[in-house]
């Protein structure tokens, strides 16, 4: 017997083990927080969003972010935004703070483009909606709610 028969003899043939498509045995399952951050960060993204959420949450929010343990830049980026998410589909409600001067119907375009765009690219939901509400214009000489709440002392 050659060699190259013996090292045929000797390899045998993968076993095919399950049936189907790797990718189709299990399911994926994606939180509603998962959405809800990737929509925020995609949001904050645009030009003319100053902030995320009504003023009362970005406050609030800014006194937990001094917390020890209370959120951080996780809770920062789903400020604003609130998601259901379905197995194939989601649908978002965001609330933003505008920058006076610019078009808010612009930014609401860009938003929900910048939005749609990134959570159906990285989780493969289709995004059903992207409601927008804006709660406030930021005008040049306001001082923002989460530099108010520092402490005057340090």
């Amino acid at each position: 017997m050659s060699e190259s028969q013996q090292h045929a003899e000797g390899a045998r043939a993968p076993v095919k083990r399950g049936g189907g498509d790797p990718a189709s045995r299990g399911r994926t399952t994606i939180a509603d927080g998962v959405v809800e951050k990737i929509a925020g960060l995609a949001a904050r993204d645009v030009v003319g969003v100053h902030a995320m959420g009504s003023g009362l949450a970005r406050t609030l929010g800014a006194v937990r972010d001094r917390v020890p343990g209370g959120g951080g830049r996780s809770a920062t980026a789903t400020r604003g935004v609130k998601a259901e998410v379905g197995e194939v589909q989601t649908a978002l409600d965001l609330e933003i703070v505008v920058d006076y001067g610019v078009s808010i119907a612009d930014v609401a375009r860009s938003v929900r483009e910048n939005v749609i765009a990134a959570v159906e690219r990285m989780t493969g939901l289709e995004v059903v909606e992207v409601n927008i509400a804006v709660s406030d214009v930021k005008l040049p000489d306001e001082a923002d709610e989460e530099e108010e709440a520092e402490p005057r002392l340090h």
